[in-house]
């Protein structure tokens, strides 16, 4: 018998590679890494630029992916950076023309597998706002730890 873990982490991871999958073999058209997908998209909600550091906070990346990924698309010219006054210490960083049209493709192509997937709007929207509701509550669970009357429960269930 599965345990509502193994079932619950294993749908989740399965969902993930699905993304990665998908990312890659889209941006594999534009000859770009399926990693930028993300970076892309979240750029596209800030036109008037957004600093690495907000970049990887918003994609829920590190450091140093944001910064190998800021540092190829600024050599492949889906980037330019603007220096905020005599440094370049938090620079804001701007979708390039490329960089919008590969942007808007990625969006047009995730709106597209969103669909695909065959949930109608409201069953979409329910299972976002509970899919929200797990994620906040395993980021406070991550940070504070199981509450001791959930793992009582949770012995005694599984």
């Amino acid at each position: 018998m599965i345990s509502r873990y193994e079932q619950f982490s294993f749908l989740i991871s399965g969902i993930y590679r699905s993304i990665q999958k998908i990312e890659r073999e889209e941006m594999i058209k534009y000859g770009y890494k399926g990693a930028y997908a993300q970076y892309l998209v979240v750029m596209m909600r800030h036109p008037g630029g957004i600093t690495a550091a907000q970049l990887g906070e918003e994609s829920e990346k590190d450091k140093a992916a944001v910064s190998r990924a800021v540092a190829d698309m600024l050599e492949k010219g889906l980037l330019r950076r603007e220096a905020e006054g005599d440094t370049m210490y938090r620079a804001r960083l701007y979708l390039t023309k490329e960089g919008q049209e590969a942007a808007q493709f990625v969006s047009q192509r995730a709106a597209e597998a969103v669909s695909a997937v065959g949930l109608t709007d409201e069953e979409r929207e329910h299972f976002y706002r509970v899919l929200d509701m797990i994620a906040g509550n395993l980021q406070e669970i991550s940070v504070k730890g199981i509450p001791r009357a959930h793992r009582a429960k949770a012995d005694i269930a599984e």
